[in-house]
Order: structure tokens, then sequence, then C-alpha cells
């Protein structure tokens, strides 16, 4: 019996080291592409209209740069598609080296990209050729890096919370993007526009080195090992899938447009609203959303680990609510000019943001059986972008160009709230189903 319990014991700590293991894995390298990503978020309100869009009017060429945004946002549902049918036929960990290998390396390329007075039209061209590919490998990411920590965890009472880690990579990007992006901003203009603003995308390559080091040496969850040892891994899984939960996939696509559409305006239009139209200083705008990503490392986790002990549906449906209702009070304040509501309106934008995001993870993934689960949850989860946070920054400078006013704008968040609050409402709530079912 003593040897019984201490084999037991023993099992038991090699699985809490493999749970830690897989969830820091997943947070570091999520954190990783998520800069990739940002960066060019960041850098497209910032830089890429004038480099690249030269000859345009001021407004048309931050529209045309967004759309070239816009591109990455398009490819996402087609990575997760992808890495989706190879995450369920080869494994979670297998999928996650790819997709970090192709974001890291298309981001280190866009550094490359000559500008429009050296190649013409073709640096735009090379950029959304490189956006599509980046696009690609931050839709079969998410999936991964959420399943990876969510099928090691032994139980469904902390589910919320650990996968909430793999969500904590999205603030962490977008601090260490901007972060990035102020550092070298304090170049002069146009050494900034020259060459200073490709620093950054250069440095992402060390950081691809060390994530994929940490993933390497992560084994891969026990439910897919199972599925391979009962062989029971589906064939052709995202057809399965949409075959069998189409209205799982569409509700998790729309449950997130209260999360995704606003995220974009908060952490990436705000610089073309905060600079063009307000006409206040870059680098104090990339300083505000610094502070609300860091204020995220704590939102995200927590939320996630409410939605534990509260219900996911309700932690979520809140969370919608309030993303409606701030959207009039950010931009009341942002039109103040006053830098310390300008402040508070861009530090606290992003809490109604997690009060979804923390439980979003486990949420979608819970919506589907293991054998189906990466492609089912990254279809979800990514068409999302490409209905809701792709088009966001491109349709809040329509609205902005057409009225001259951020009232359509804050409608246009409450449209999407209100679009989450129907879809979540109408998603079955599995918080208590076992995920090792396949």
């Amino acid at each position: 019996m003593s040897t019984h319990r201490e084999t037991s014991a023993i099992e038991d700590a090699q699985h809490r080291r493999q749970l830690l293991r897989a969830i820091l894995a997943s947070t570091i390298g999520t954190s990783i592409e998520w800069y990739d990503f940002f960066l060019y978020s960041t850098v497209t309100g910032l830089v890429f209209a004038r480099l690249y869009f030269p000859r345009a009017d001021p407004l048309v060429g931050t529209i045309e740069a967004f759309g070239v945004y816009t591109v990455g946002f398009i490819a996402r549902p087609i990575g997760a598609a992808i890495f989706g049918h190879y995450g369920d036929r080869l494994g979670r960990k297998a999928a996650l080296v790819a997709t970090l290998l192709l974001m890291g390396i298309a981001t280190f390329l866009v550094a490359l990209v000559p500008g429009y007075q050296y190649i013409g039209i073709w640096g735009a061209v090379l950029l959304t050729v490189l956006r599509f590919v980046q696009g690609i490998g931050v839709g079969g990411e998410w999936g991964g890096s959420v399943l990876l920590s969510m099928e090691w965890a032994q139980s469904n009472r902390h589910r919320g919370f650990i996968t909430s880690w793999p969500q904590f990579g999205v603030p962490a990007g977008l601090f260490l993007a901007n972060l990035a992006v102020l550092a070298f901003s304090k170049m002069s203009g146009e050494q900034f526009l020259t060459w200073g603003w490709r620093l950054p995308f250069l440095f992402s390559i060390v950081l691809v080195a060390l994530g994929l080091y940490i993933r390497l040496g992560v084994q891969e969850s026990p439910v897919f090992a199972r599925l391979v040892a009962d062989r029971r891994v589906e064939k052709q899984p995202v057809l399965e899938v949409i075959r069998r939960q189409p209205r799982e996939i569409v509700l998790t696509a729309l449950c997130r447009t209260a999360e995704q559409a606003p995220f974009y305006l908060f952490t990436s239009f705000v610089f073309t609203y905060g600079v063009d139209v307000l006409h206040l200083d870059r680098n104090f705008i990339l300083t505000a959303v610094l502070g609300a990503a860091m204020l995220s490392f704590v939102s995200i986790p927590l939320f996630g680990h409410l939605s534990d002990r509260l219900g996911r549906k309700r932690i979520y449906m809140f969370g919608a609510t309030l993303v409606g209702i701030y959207g009039f009070a950010y931009f009341r304040l942002l039109d103040t000019r006053m830098p310390y509501l300008v402040v508070i309106a861009i530090i606290l934008s992003l809490v109604p943001h997690d009060i979804m995001y923390g439980p979003q993870a486990a949420l979608i993934a819970e919506s589907f059986p293991g054998r189906l689960r990466y492609s089912g949850a990254s279809l979800g989860y990514q068409l999302s972008s490409l209905i809701a946070g792709g088009p966001a920054p491109l349709i809040a400078t329509a609205l902005l160009n057409h009225y001259r006013s951020p009232t359509p704008l804050a409608l246009f968040i409450l449209g999407c709230a209100i679009i989450s609050l129907v879809s979540t409402a109408m998603l079955k709530d599995h918080a208590n189903k076992d995920v090792s079912n396949s």
C-alpha cells in the first residue's frame, strides 16, 4: 500500500511538472508570436502609411495601410484550418513548433522590405505577403497553446485559470511590441521612419530562438497521446468538425465579436485617432497602451480564475456588457485631450476586454471533443478575426472619415457587444466537461 502511494505521489509530481512546463511553453511562445503580430499592428499606424503609400492623402494612406494589416486577419482562419488539421493528426507540440517558426521568419523579413522610394508599389506587395504568412502562423498558434495547457490539467476545477495563461501572451506581446517601438522612437523622426522601426522586427528572431528552445522540451499532451494509443486520431478533423459541429464553430466565432473588434480599436486604431485627429504625442499614447497591457497581466488570469468560481458564461457576458457601455466613455475621455483623462481612458480600455478574454479559451475549447478540438477551437476562434478583428480599424477609419465624429465608433462597439451577448447566451456551457473525453 505504501509503495502504491509513493508511486502515485511521484506520478502526480511528474504530471505537475509537465503541466507547469506546458503552461510556460504556451505562455512564452504565445507572447513571442503576439509580439510579432502586434509589432506590425503598432507600426502600421505610425509608419507604413507614410513609407509605403506616400502619394496618397494621409487618411487614404492610413486606410490603405490598414488594408494590408487586415490581410493578416484574413489568413488566420486559413492557418487555423491548416494547423488544426495537423494538430489533431500529428499532435499539439509539432504544430506549435511550426507556427512559431513561420511567424518568426515572416516578422524578421518585414524589417528587410524596402520603402516606396526604392521599389515602388512592390514594397506594399511584399508587406502584404509577409503579413499573410504572419496571419497563418498566428491562426494555428492559439489552438495548440491553449490545448497543450488545458490537456495537461488533471482537474476541470482550475481549467479557466490554467487556460488563461496562454491568453496572457496577448498583453505580454502587446507590452513588448509597444515597448520596443517606444524605445526606438526616441530617435529623430527621420531616423525612426527610415530605419529605426526595423530594429524591433530584426530583434524578433532572438525571441523566436528562445521560444523554440522552450517548446522543444515539452512532452505531447496526454489527451492526444491517448488518442494515438487508442487509434482514434481523426483522418480529416477539419472536415469532420465542420460537418458535426457547425453551430459551435459559428457561435464561438460570434461570441468573440465584442472582444475582438474593440481590442484593435483600443490598441491599434488609437494611434491613428490620437496622433492624426487629436494631435497627441505618439510616445504619450505608446506609454498609455503599455500601462493598459501591464494591467492585463493581472486581470486576464484573475477573470480566468473567477470563471472557475462563478461560471464561464456569466463572467463572459458581464464583460461583453461592459465593453458596449465603455465605448462611449472611452471616446468622450479621449476627446478632452487632457493627459490624465486620456491615460485613464486607454489604461482602463482593456479591462472589459480582459473580463471576456480570461475565460474565453476554456469557453471555446470545452465546446469540442479531444479528437476534433484543435480544429474546432481554432476555426471558431480565428473566424472571428476575419469578421471582427481585421476589419475593425478599417471600419473605424472609414466611419471617422465619413462622420468626423467618434459617436459612430462607440455605436459600432455597442453593436459588437450585442452580437457577443446573444451568441454567448446560445452557446452550451461545458465548464464541467471532462476534456479527456475524445
